[in-house]
This record gives C-alpha cells, sequence and structure tokens, in this order.
C-alpha cells in the first residue's frame, strides 16, 4: 500500500513542474506497474490503454465537441448573444444577465466548458465594458457563465463519467437539470440584485440602434433562439427517451450543426477544416487522459489502492455522510491542481465500488460530485476558468479582479450542492420520470 500512497504526491509534483497531465499519469503509471508487475507492467499497461480507447460510449466526445466547434466557428453563437442581448438587456445588469442566459443556451449545445468561456468572453467582455460595468462582475460572470458547460447537459463530463462509473448517461444527465437550472437562475438573481444596488458607474444610454420593435425582436428570436433549441432538444430528446445512444445522439447533434451553419449561410469547407482541427485536437488530449488515467487506477489498485482507502474509510468511522463529504473534499482538492479529465479518471472509479456497497444513489453522489467538479473549476488559485479569461481579458482587468468575481458565484454553486445534498429529489426524481419512457 505505500506504493498507492506514494502514486497521488508523485503525480502532484509531475503536473506542477509542468509535465503534461496524460504523461505525468502514465509515467506514474509505468513507474507504479513495475512493481506490481515486474516485466509483464507494459503488457498489464497496454490492456488499460486498450480498453479506454475502444469505449464506445467514450465516442461521443468527439461528435460533441464538433457540435460546439461548429456552432462557435460559424457565428451562430454571435447571433444568440445579440438576441439574449435585446431581450435582457433593460434589466438591472441586463448585460451580464446576457451573458449567464447565452452560457446556459450555448453549453446546452456544446457541452464543453472552455469554449463556451472563450466564446461569450469575447463577445461579452467589450459589450460591458462599454456600458462601465465592473471588471469584477464582468469577470465573475463569464467564468460562472462558461462553466455551466459542466452542469447543463449534454455535458462532456457526465458523458465520461457515466461510462466510467457503469451508469446510464442519461440518467446522469437527466439529473443534472433541475440543479443546472437551480443554478442559472440564482445566478441571474444575484446579478439582478448587484445591478440594483450597484449599477454602472455612469448612466447608460440607450442606443438607437438597440431600439428595436417588437416584431424585429421576435423575428430575430424565431430565426436565432428556436433553432438553437430544436437542436438541444433534438440531441437530449433522442438520448433521455431512449431512442438513441450516446454516440448516437451525438452525431444527430454534429449534423444539426451542420444543417443550422447552412441554413444561415455560414458553412464554408474552410470552417468545417477549423473546427475539425478543434474537435480533433480537444478529443485527442481528452481521450488521452482518459487512457493514461485508467492505466493509473489499474496501477494504484494492483498497488493496494482500494484497500488503502478502505482503510482510511473505516479507521474514520464515517458513516454515510461522512464518506459522502469526504469523498467531495477530496474531488474538490484535486481540482484545485488538475483538471476535470483527470479529475473524474482519478475520483470516479476509486469511490464508485464504496457508493455503491453503502446503498448510496449513484445518479445523486454523482450530480453532487460534477457540482463540486464546477466549483473547482471556479476556486482560485489554479482555476481553469480564470486561466481561459485570462487569455482573452484586456490587459486593464487583473488577476485580483477576476478572482474576486469569481467569489459570489462559488457561493451559489455551493448553495446548489447544498440543496441537492439535502434535497436529493432535485436529481433523483426527473431520472426516475422519463428516462427510457
Amino acid at each position: 500500500m505505500l506504493v498507492a500512497a506514494l502514486m497521488f504526491p508523485v503525480l502532484f509534483v509531475l503536473v506542477l513542474t509542468g509535465i503534461p497531465i496524460s504523461f505525468s499519469l502514465a509515467v506514474v503509471s509505468a513507474g507504479a506497474g513495475l512493481i506490481a508487475f515486474g516485466p509483464h507492467a507494459f503488457a498489464q499497461l497496454f490492456g488499460s490503454f486498450y480498453s479506454a480507447s475502444t469505449n464506445f460510449i467514450l465516442a461521443a466526445i468527439p461528435m460533441f465537441v464538433l457540435m460546439g466547434a461548429l456552432l462557435e466557428r460559424s457565428g451562430i453563437a454571435e447571433r444568440l448573444f445579440r438576441v439574449m442581448q435585446l431581450w435582457l438587456g433593460r434589466l438591472p445588469g441586463g448585460l451580464a444577465v446576457a451573458t449567464i442566459a447565452m452560457g446556459a443556451v450555448f453549453a446546452a449545445a456544446a457541452g464543453v466548458v472552455g469554449a463556451v468561456e472563450v466564446m461569450i468572453g469575447m463577445m461579452a467582455i467589450p459589450a460591458m465594458q462599454r456600458f462601465r460595468y465592473d471588471n469584477s462582475l464582468i469577470a465573475g460572470t463569464i467564468c460562472a457563465g462558461g462553466s455551466l458547460g459542466t452542469m447543463i447537459p449534454p455535458s462532456v463530463i457526465a458523458v465520461m463519467y457515466a461510462s466510467l462509473a457503469q451508469m446510464s448517461v442519461g440518467e446522469l444527465l437527466a439529473a443534472m437539470m433541475f440543479p443546472g437550472l437551480l443554478m442559472v437562475c440564482l445566478f441571474i438573481v444575484f446579478i439582478i440584485i448587484h445591478g440594483s444596488l450597484f449599477p454602472p458607474a455612469t448612466p447608460i444610454e440607450i442606443k438607437e440602434e438597440d431600439q428595436v420593435p417588437l416584431g424585429e425582436k421576435l423575428r430575430l428570436t424565431i430565426t436565432s433562439l428556436l433553432p438553437i433549441c430544436a437542436l438541444i432538444f433534438a440531441v437530449l430528446g433522442s438520448l433521455l427517451a431512449g431512442i438513441a445512444s450516446p454516440t448516437e445522439a451525438a452525431s444527430v447533434g454534429a449534423l444539426g450543426a451542420v444543417l443550422l451553419c447552412l441554413m444561415y449561410g455560414r458553412f464554408s469547407w474552410s470552417m468545417l477544416a477549423e473546427s475539425l482541427q478543434i474537435t480533433v485536437r480537444i478529443s485527442a488530449m481528452i481521450l488521452l487522459i482518459v487512457a493514461a488515467g485508467t492505466m493509473f487506477m489499474g496501477t494504484f489498485a494492483a498497488n493496494g489502492g482500494a484497500k488503502l482507502i478502505r482503510t482510511a474509510v473505516e479507521t474514520a468511522g464515517l458513516g454515510n455522510a461522512g464518506m459522502i463529504v469526504f469523498f467531495l473534499l477530496i474531488v474538490l482538492l484535486l481540482g484545485f491542481v488538475l483538471d476535470w479529465t483527470a479529475n473524474v479518471l482519478i475520483c470516479v472509479p476509486l469511490f464508485t465500488p464504496f457508493i455503491r456497497s453503502a446503498g448510496i444513489d449513484p445518479v445523486w453522489f454523482g450530480t453532487m460530485a460534477i457540482i463540486v467538479i464546477q466549483t473547482s473549476y471556479l476556486t482560485p488559485p489554479m482555476a481553469s476558468s480564470i486561466f481561459y479569461l485570462k487569455s482573452i481579458a484586456p490587459p486593464d482587468m487583473t488577476y485580483g479582479q477576476m478572482c474576486r468575481g469569481v467569489v459570489p458565484f462559488i457561493v451559489l454553486q455551493l448553495v446548489t450542492l447544498a440543496l441537492v445534498a439535502f434535497f436529493p429529489a432535485l436529481a433523483t426524481w426527473l431520472p426516475d420520470q422519463i428516462v427510457g419512457f
């Protein structure tokens, strides 16, 4: 068990020295595998790599990534932001509310966290700065809106989590719907209250071009928002109804995104080539981490890792509630150092057997774990969302402003987590009602 106990510290050291996560996982796996299996280590590791690379459910990931890339590159997202701005711009903090709404809609269409944040950030930052929004609110809103790609179905994280936990992808996606919508509502209520108490520094004069007649607003909504909603319904509806597998539903989404590009006259072969390049790059990164993570967990178990965790839980005398808190705390702490892919790869195979043996609903626990992963995504100092934002932020938006801006949204995410913990039906009722109807 000593080797298993040393695997995580060594992994953190390698990651913090700047070695990519996939290679860090592979190096640690190879070293621990040699100790556990001797000369047969690489044959064992290849078996883990092969099983991960041939997992049919994970084939949905490239299709979801392609769908998001097509919507981003085609300019459809820009039309969506314009519609949100027209309807919500007059509310207190209206542009921030529009940004959160845009994040929710595009998260449901794309399912990829980084793509959502960068896309809405490039559109929202100039607009909000022009109307004198505080930089902290701008940063917090964009980071929170981008993070919704974790909680709003279809989510790539949920697909991977369900695959590793041997759960129904449809059940987990259904379980995330109410908590995800609750989180969006909490974000919007906070922004409206903040906008009422702390309006922008200078009065906002509504520009003449924003005085759009109701008929024009309705036309833009029908032509911009409804097709995206139809795409989301096609993907989630076919999946939750049991009509399509996750891979087939993701393929429906990618095909729908191509059709939308054609409908809006934005399709071009160069745009398709760029989208495919993005898809290959992101999918290769995710799937390489999946394969390396599978190797890591295999060698961790072979060196007595499961026994180590069981001994720690039993020695601490934790009941079911204490075990859940302990596991979620580990997920949160790992999220400070590792990206979501490695976090899911390490934690899900490790915790799932204990959750099932204790009689805890894995769908309920999975929903809470994904909320915690989203929270760690926002939490400084190693917040991935802040690093994404920093890559597109103007020079006058400082790291300190970004950290201050995300704090209220972290609190709201923890409120959502507490509500799901105390009211499990928020996560468990919908899957019981609609999956496979």
